[in-house]
């Protein structure tokens, strides 16, 4: 009993840092792991303004630069990904093809660097690209992210929001990562227990709700609010209630179900409260097919994109699907609809550009 009024006390504190927080905006990630190597990653971007998202595919061999000064590292890609991107300058997330999913939340208070590092600098509209070009699990990515061997450098959003994030990968075997940086240093927890992410407050506060939560039950009650604590706690439970000896089909929907059940509907809004922001889209990668489900939430349809159709080989050109301003309604398989385009990442922001991503 007093180790239950122990979570009680902790849960309580965090969800009132919650309410008062200024800038908490929503997402929701979340890993399905099953048998039959069955792997499935799903998540939803809510945000209080518009996000223009469009769906990139990009081959292997490509050469980038983290920022465009001196201080910064190069690499050239080893493998090709199927990416959201939004604004077309900046990655949100994506999947590459050996099943590495990377996903982008907003995490606020997150500030990467003491004033005067030295190190290179990471452009936020290029980390998890950089993730998806050079590993193909999420053990690889672990050992080399925790050299903490640059700083992130993130440009302030239209509006004038910090790019303030945190990290989840999960690889083919449903291994997950959660990177995020704390007081300006680096905090990794891996592992396949680490299934769900959302926002605030930092991960190892979110696990002490959902330990309160689980010994509740979520069976007998789980917390309805958009709040991101109350969302991860749904997520844990829901995800965890999926039969991990699924069919294939069913095990997809399951985890649209599970995102579908943390998404804000459109037009809630809460008066101070803008962590409570309307979900923009939903996005599902099945990492054994290597197939990467899209779905706007203005749109009828989901689209998916399954890599394996695609030339990935060194010189081979980058492939845009444009999704926020289509000339048909778009649902199933989009590759004819993808065609060759350019990617240039956003490195700092200035006035005309942020009014330009707004219009």
């Amino acid at each position: 009993m007093k180790h239950f009024s122990k979570f009680a006390m902790i849960a309580a504190g965090l969800l009132a840092t919650a309410a008062i927080s200024p800038k908490a905006q929503g997402c929701t990630r979340v890993t399905f792991v099953g048998d039959s190597s069955l792997v499935i990653t799903g998540r939803t971007l809510d945000w209080k303004a518009p996000i223009a998202t469009n769906l990139y595919v990009f081959p292997r061999g490509r050469h980038v630069k983290s920022y465009d000064t001196a201080q910064s590292i190069d690499w050239t890609s080893k493998y090709g990904s199927v990416c959201a991107v939004g604004y077309d300058c900046g990655v949100t997330e994506g999947m590459n093809e050996k099943g590495l999913v990377v996903n982008l939340l907003y995490l606020p208070g997150t500030y990467y660097a003491e004033q005067g590092d030295t190190r290179p600098y990471m452009s936020t509209s290029l980390w998890a690209a950089y993730v998806l070009d050079n590993f193909a699990t999420t053990a690889e990515a672990v050992q080399q992210l925790s050299k903490d061997q640059f700083q992130i450098n993130a440009p302030a959003m239209p509006g004038g929001e910090a790019t303030t994030l945190h990290m989840a990968i999960a690889d083919e075997t449903g291994n997950s990562a959660i990177i995020e940086y704390i007081n300006g240093k680096i905090s990794i927890h891996e592992g396949k227990e680490y299934q769900v992410l959302t926002n605030a407050p930092p991960y190892e506060q979110q696990l002490a709700v959902r330990d309160y939560w689980q010994q509740v039950g979520g069976i007998n009650m789980l917390p309805g609010t958009n709040r991101s604590q109350d969302r991860f706690v749904r997520a844990s439970f829901y995800v965890s209630a999926i039969p991990v000896n699924s069919s294939h089909p069913t095990a997809l929907a399951g985890v649209f179900g599970v995102i579908d059940n943390c998404a804000v509907p459109t037009g809630i809004t809460v008066p101070d409260r803008p962590e409570i922001s309307t979900t923009q889209w939903r996005s599902v990668s099945d990492q054994r097919e290597r197939v990467y489900y899209f779905r706007p939430t203005t749109s009828p349809g989901t689209v998916w994109t399954d890599l394996k159709e695609f030339d990935l080989y060194p010189g081979a050109p980058v492939m845009r699907l444009d999704i926020t301003h289509p000339h048909k309604i778009l649902t199933g398989n989009v590759i004819k609809y993808y065609k060759e385009a350019e990617f240039t990442p956003l490195y700092r922001m200035t006035p005309e550009l942020a009014k330009k991503l707004s219009e």
